[in-house]
């Protein structure tokens, strides 16, 4: 029997400790107006949940590492496990030599998850230090992201906010409410940002709905309203990401811009504190603020971020604090809140859209209705075949969608007989998320969902994908089979 991690159930709480204003970092010792520029980094941090433990449970990739350790670089199943603790011991030690380090930390929920299942407490007793404890606040910010590494543009739309709310929930049960709360800025896996339409809408709708008030986003995958690249000086300042979908309706989001592409070099060896020093003070609106370098990297894959990162972080913190040369170290909504303590207003950050939305636009002229889309992306397809509504990423390179229709297509079909199941029930009896029945087959199509699926390519990744999403369908027979034997019970009573 599943043992379900804790991604539903508490819907309510987490809307109402999202939704309130929330600033957290009121006591920020950076004042702006004495900095040239900063940096903001980020540590992405994942593992899958496979189906390959005993008698084929489900399991951390990470704990597999550890049970077949010759199998490709599965002996780096140590060392793994100790970046992701690694900062627990890196942060205490520069702020003892007289440092002010920043880190951001984005940690996906099936790590969370598979952290507490290996019985790691070393790595959680780490991380929850670097969450709760009030010194380790005024350093350290937690980013939200979708709880099993989904790639948005490919999500079934329904499921975009399910993914945004088992992750909160997941971290509320491991570093409490509190911690939470100062979770204001989101990561979205494999930075892929949707560009068709009705999808961007519906994603940043729900991470509003969601409490998020800022993103990062790659800045390939972004343009000016005017289908032109961000203009390098942009791409160091707070950018309002438009979205405007079939019905005209339209809602944005704060975006910081995280520059270049994929390389965990630029994180690993600090290349954005290298940019960050040459770059000056720029205006927004009538405002001069200190442009910011924003950067996001695995941090535990390869061997620049197991073994370079470390001593690199630590060097650069270090000349920070001997050399103080106007620029430092500084979180994304450290940066946002001292603007808006400044006085500036994301009405004044420039506007910038999804790729090839302006040329999409443009096709479609005055009537831009779905039907109407649709057609003009068929067309710019035919006319040019590097046009595509599949979403962008930092990795461009690869398709989520082509070739992949062997997962796509039961990953939709459990998430529409999910959505079939339990949206009435749901919307009858909220509790009806906090049942058994609800949390297993939950759990299936958000795991399905997962990135890894499609990024290792055809074979033993899509194998898992064949047997979760067997196990979802199974589940799915014995709820029915349940609910039928329950007909005329009341909606919290026909799951259990």
């Amino acid at each position: 029997m599943t043992v379900c991690p804790p991604i539903s159930g508490r819907e309510a709480d987490v809307a109402a400790l999202m939704l309130k204003p929330r600033h957290a970092w009121t006591n920020s010792s950076i004042e702006l107006e004495q900095l040239r520029s900063g940096f903001a980094c980020a540590l992405h941090m994942h593992q899958p949940t496979v189906p390959a433990g005993a008698n084929n449970s489900l399991i951390s990739h990470l704990q597999y590492m550890f049970d077949h350790p010759n199998e490709g670089d599965n002996h780096n199943a140590e060392p793994f496990a100790h970046c992701y603790r690694r900062l627990g011991e890196l942060l205490p030690e520069l702020i003892s030599e007289g440092c002010s380090p920043r880190i951001m930390l984005d940690y996906s929920g099936n790590l969370l998850w598979g952290i507490e299942q290996m019985g790691r407490h070393d790595i959680g007793d780490a991380l929850k230090h670097l969450a709760c404890d009030p010194l380790m606040q005024g350093h350290v910010e937690w980013l939200g992201t979708f709880w099993s590494h989904a790639v948005a543009p490919s999500t079934p739309i329904p499921d975009l906010k399910l993914q945004i709310s088992a992750w909160q929930q997941q971290f509320i049960a491991c570093f409490g409410s509190a911690a939470l709360e100062r979770v204001k800025g989101f990561s979205p896996p494999e930075m892929a940002l949707p560009n068709h339409p009705d999808t961007l809408f519906e994603f940043v709708k729900a991470l509003r709905e969601s409490g998020y008030q800022w993103l990062l986003v790659q800045e390939h995958s972004v343009e000016c309203m005017d289908g032109s690249p961000l203009l390098r000086s942009q791409c160091f300042v707070p950018n309002r990401l438009l979205a405007r979908n079939s019905e005209g309706e339209e809602i944005s989001i704060t975006a910081l811009i995280k520059t270049q592409g994929s390389d965990t070099k630029l994180v690993g060896q600090m290349q954005p504190y290298t940019e960050a020093l040459g770059l000056e003070r720029q205006r927004l609106g009538d405002v001069e603020v200190p442009s910011l370098v924003s950067q996001i990297a695995d941090g535990e894959n390869g061997g620049v971020m197991m073994n370079e990162f470390p001593e690199a972080y630590q060097q650069a913190n270090r000349q920070i604090r001997d050399n103080p040369k106007g620029t430092v170290a500084i979180n994304g909504s450290e940066y946002l809140e001292a603007l808006e303590r400044n006085g500036v207003t994301p009405q004044q950050f420039p506007t910038i859209q999804a790729v090839h939305q302006h040329r999409l636009w443009t096709e479609v002229d005055d009537d831009s209705s779905a039907n109407r889309i649709e057609q003009a992306i068929s067309r710019l397809r035919g006319k040019d075949s590097s046009f595509s509504m599949e979403g962008a990423s930092w990795t461009n390179n690869m398709s989520w969608v082509e070739g992949y229709g062997n997962v796509l297509g039961p990953m939709k079909q459990l998430s529409a007989e999910f959505h079939s199941q339990f949206d009435t029930a749901v919307a009858e009896a909220p509790s009806t998320t906090c049942t058994r029945s609800y949390q297993e087959l939950l759990l299936h199509v958000l795991l399905l969902e997962t990135s890894c699926f499609r990024y290792w390519g055809q074979g033993a990744w899509t194998d898992y994908a064949r047997e979760i999403h067997r196990r979802g369908k199974e589940l799915l027979n014995q709820i029915n089979v349940a609910a039928s034997h329950r007909a005329g019970a009341p909606a919290e009573q026909r799951f259990t």
